[in-house]
């Protein structure tokens, strides 16, 4: 079905013409003759559109409107026709104003426009935000951490399951999120992003559920939630491990049912909507504190999606960093350049703030160096605990390793820590140059995972030997 409409008007011949040409086209159509029957059935349902008669048996159509208006687009039906009365209907609030005798065709044209302007309208806020976002968002790289994430991505995208993403603060964990949705059937309608930190648990309820008028002392007017702006799309919920039980419990009838409720509201409503979440906690460990709901849990980790810290993704530093170079209004006015010695103590940090950090750093570094077209070491606020030296790192395996398993993970971990940089990984190793390139043709690693030591090209991606 395409969705509810209610028709109110008292000509019963004319009601039951509009009802059984609109049902055919795929609508659900309720039929009131008169403003009681029509006030019962708004009670229990919220139709995506009213049609109704200016005069009513029970009561003035243009008096209604200022509430019914709220509620959805409204379209006005009439016997007497004027110029003022339409600009009185359409000042109360009406979306379109029909005189009769109507044509059911022109009806359904009218119908139809007034539904798209509404999904329009009500996609409009969360276009630009959507915009603004992508704008600074990113997702660059050729690390195999990165790569094994993208292909998580690409494999629950076309499914419509809940999607946990789980990683440090500052990972990108918003982009995997975005990622989703972009590759998704639902790619075309809204991604809406709620942050699970700022929000009260009151605030946290109205903001994504919506509230009806009077709910609260401030509820002056009914207004609908987050998961109805995301309505076909994807509602994405960050670090939803900081959320009360009690919405918790809220959540998890919405991932169960598909249904809500509006704070004081007594409907249930249909969540037509993908929710993904994303948190930088241990959601399973709080849950054996009791600290977060097991069956909520189980429900959002459908599918898991773990992105990788920029510490495992060294490899990847040098690209960033050339993309936030190259995206930067000033730099791009001087085509700013990073020396060889600032990407080397890029590439040594442990970045504990991730690619957020990263960013920070590269930003304010554009700043600092001035018109000097080269970013310097001195140009980078580093801070000096977070460089990486100590040596040491630990091997996993699920099974049993043999000693090939153990040096090629060695050999895998050395090229992602130093950035492929064939004599600082020979010193390590106590071998040749010669003999890194024979162990990575052995193991069938990519030979651009390997430099010199040579100079850092400019051009993202590419090292010059």
């Amino acid at each position: 079905m395409r969705g509810k409409i209610l028709v109110i008007e008292d000509d019963r011949v004319l009601n039951r013409l509009v009802v059984q040409h609109l049902t055919q086209t795929g609508f659900e159509v309720f039929a009131a003759t008169n403003w009681q029957i029509a006030g019962e059935y708004l009670a229990q349902h919220e139709p995506k559109l009213i049609i109704m008669d200016v005069r009513l048996p029970d009561a003035n159509g243009v008096e209604l409107l200022k509430n019914l208006a709220l509620l959805g687009p409204v379209i006005m039906l009439t016997a007497f026709g004027t110029v003022r009365d339409a600009v009185k209907a359409i000042k109360a609030g009406a979306s379109e104003y029909l005189v009769k005798p109507i044509t059911l065709d022109e009806l359904e044209l009218v119908v139809e426009r007034t539904l798209a302007t509404a999904d329009l309208l009500l996609d409009h806020q969360f276009c630009k935000a959507r915009l603004q976002s992508k704008s600074d968002q990113f997702m660059v790289g050729t690390s195999s951490a990165l790569k094994k994430a993208q292909k998580l991505i690409d494999a629950v995208s076309p499914n419509d399951i809940s999607v946990l993403i789980q990683g440090e603060s500052g990972v990108g964990k918003e982009l995997v999120a975005q990622a989703v949705h972009e590759c998704s059937p639902r790619g075309k309608r809204n991604f809406v992003a709620v942050d699970c930190c700022t929000l009260q648990e009151k605030l946290f309820e109205s903001e994504v559920f919506g509230h009806e008028r009077g709910a609260f002392t401030d509820a002056k007017r009914q207004k609908k939630g987050l998961i109805e702006g995301a309505e076909g799309g994807t509602l994405f919920l960050d670090e939803i491990g900081e959320i009360e039980p009690s919405i918790q419990a809220k959540l998890l009838r919405v991932l169960e049912s598909g249904k809500f409720r509006r704070v004081g509201g007594t409907k249930d409503l249909q969540a037509d909507v993908r929710i993904v979440a994303a948190t930088n906690r241990d959601l399973e460990e709080m849950s054996r504190r009791g600290e977060f709901r097991l069956d909520l849990y189980y429900r959002l980790a459908g599918f898991v999606i773990d992105v990788p810290p920029l510490r495992k993704r060294r490899k990847d530093i040098q690209a960033l960093t050339e993309h936030f170079i190259q995206n930067h209004n000033f730099s791009r006015r001087i085509n700013k350049q990073i020396t060889k010695k600032a990407m080397q103590m890029l590439i040594a940090y442990q970045w504990p703030g991730n690619i957020r950090e990263l960013k920070n750093i590269v930003e304010r570094a554009i700043i600092l160096s001035g018109d000097d077209r080269k970013i310097r070491q001195e140009h980078l606020a580093l801070c000096a605990s977070q460089l990486v030296t100590d040596p040491s790192l630990s091997l996993s395996f699920d099974t049993q390793p043999t000693l090939t398993d153990i040096e090629k993970m060695y050999l895998e971990i050395l090229l992602e820590r130093y950035s492929g940089h064939r004599s600082k990984i020979a010193e390590i190793l106590g071998i040749s140059e010669r003999s890194v390139y024979r162990m990575v043709e052995k193991y069938g690693l990519k030979q651009e995972q390997i430099l010199d030591g040579g100079t850092i090209d400019s051009t993202p991606n590419k090292i010059a030997t």
